[in-house]
C-alpha cells in the first residue's frame, strides 16, 4: 500500500517519478505505461503523479528529457577532418545507445513512438527542431539527406538494440561503423 503524504527530509519525489517514468516506459512503451504503474514503481500516489505533471503525455514529455545535447553533438561532428563525420556520428550514436544512463530512455522513446502518436510527434519535433536543423546548418546539407541519414541511425537502432536481429545485435561497434559510415557519407557529404 503506498503511503500518502509528504515525505520526510528534502524532496526527490519528482525525481523518482521520473525515473520510473522512463523504467515504464521502456518496459512497456506509451500505450503500456500507466499513472498508476508509475506512481507504484515510484511509491507515491496517482495524485500526486498528477500534481506534479498533469497528465501521461506530460510525464511522457518530462522522461523524455534525454541526455542527448544537441549542441554538444554537432560541436562533436564538426570536431575533426570533414571527410570522417559519417564514422564519428554512427560511433556517437552507438555510444548513446550502448551508454546505461541513455539507453533506457531511448529504448522508452523508440518503443513510445510507434505506440503513440502524441509520442512520435514528441519524438519528431526532438528529431527536426533539435537535431537535424542544426545538423543541416552546420553541414550545409539539403533537410532531406539529414532525415535520411537519421532514418539510418534509428532503423539501426531499433534492428540492433530493440528487435535484436542477429548478427546486427552482436556485430561490434567497429563493425557497425564499417557499415553505415558509406551510407551516411552519400547523405552527409554529397
Amino acid at each position: 500500500m503506498t503511503k500518502s503524504g509528504r515525505r520526510p527530509g528534502p524532496t526527490e519525489t519528482r525525481a523518482h517519478i521520473l525515473a520510473a517514468a522512463r523504467a515504464q516506459f521502456a518496459a512497456h512503451g506509451y500505450q503500456g505505461a500507466t499513472i498508476r504503474a508509475i506512481a507504484a514503481a515510484a511509491g507515491v500516489t496517482p495524485a500526486l503523479v498528477h500534481h506534479f505533471f498533469g497528465s501521461k503525455d506530460r510525464v511522457f514529455s518530462a522522461a523524455l528529457d534525454l541526455p542527448i545535447n544537441p549542441d554538444l553533438i554537432v560541436a562533436t561532428l564538426l570536431e575533426g577532418p570533414r571527410d570522417q563525420i559519417p564514422e564519428r556520428l554512427v560511433r556517437l550514436f552507438l555510444g548513446l545507445w550502448s551508454a546505461p544512463e541513455s539507453s533506457k530512455p531511448l529504448h522508452a522513446l523508440i518503443r513510445s513512438v510507434s505506440t503513440s502518436e502524441a509520442a512520435a510527434m514528441m519524438f519528431r519535433q526532438f528529431l527536426e527542431r533539435a537535431m537535424l536543423t542544426k545538423i543541416t546548418q552546420a553541414l550545409g546539407v539539403p533537410h532531406l539527406n539529414a532525415t535520411a541519414a537519421a532514418s539510418q541511425l534509428v532503423g539501426m537502432a531499433l534492428v540492433r538494440y530493440v528487435v535484436k536481429v542477429e548478427p546486427l545485435a552482436s556485430a561490434t561497434d567497429e563493425e557497425v561503423v564499417t557499415l553505415l559510415s558509406p551510407v551516411l557519407r552519400l547523405y552527409l557529404l554529397p
